[in-house]
């Protein structure tokens, strides 16, 4: 590995994140938490919707961030699982956007994407947890050594702040930070 360090994590988003206020120093076993409940936070979130709304300012639809955080979530389980379960350590990076081409967000079904998502969720934190476990600590191309605590940390963030950006979509206020409440309507 050699080149510089890419800024990630608390160091890129801020902590709290700047736009949907997770709080990254809340610690990975919270950030299991927060992940176990994005099946249920996105239908909350998305009842009634389509999927396929829009808003200018951000590139995807609905359906699509639910596709793109099940399979961000199904990829770090896998190189997780990799670690504790083999040793392999090493991992690359991978572009979200030649994957949501590839995959066909944008023609993504919800309630598919929603079904995909609650599996990849349940995969997710098994390998998750047994990752925490073991003091596994990942070897990045561009990021550098991170430890099962910051892919947590980072899988979270990615998932709750999505939630978020889904909110924006389709007119729903949802709450910044730890949120265990319901989404407000339209």
């Amino acid at each position: 590995m050699s080149g510089p360090v890419e800024e990630w994590g608390a160091d890129l988003y801020g902590d709290p994140c700047g736009e949907c206020g997770f709080e990254w120093s809340s610690g990975p076993w919270e950030a299991v938490r927060v992940v176990g409940e994005l099946p249920v936070r996105f239908a909350q979130v998305l009842a009634g919707c389509t999927g396929r709304e829009r808003c200018a300012e951000l590139a995807w639809g609905p359906a699509a961030y639910v596709g793109h955080v099940g399979d961000n979530l199904r990829i770090w389980a896998e190189r997780l699982a990799g670690a504790w379960l083999s040793g392999e350590v090493e991992v690359g990076g991978y572009d979200p956007d030649l994957l949501a081409r590839a995959r066909g967000y944008e023609g993504l079904a919800l309630s598919g994407a929603l079904w995909s998502l609650e599996r990849a969720v349940a995969d997710w934190r098994e390998s998750a947890v047994s990752a925490l476990r073991a003091g596994v600590v990942l070897r990045h191309a561009a990021r550098g050594a991170q430890r099962a605590e910051d892919v947590v940390l980072n899988n979270a963030h990615d998932g709750h702040h999505h939630v978020w950006d889904v909110g924006r979509v389709v007119g729903r206020e949802v709450p910044r930070g730890r949120s265990r409440g319901r989404v407000a309507g339209r």
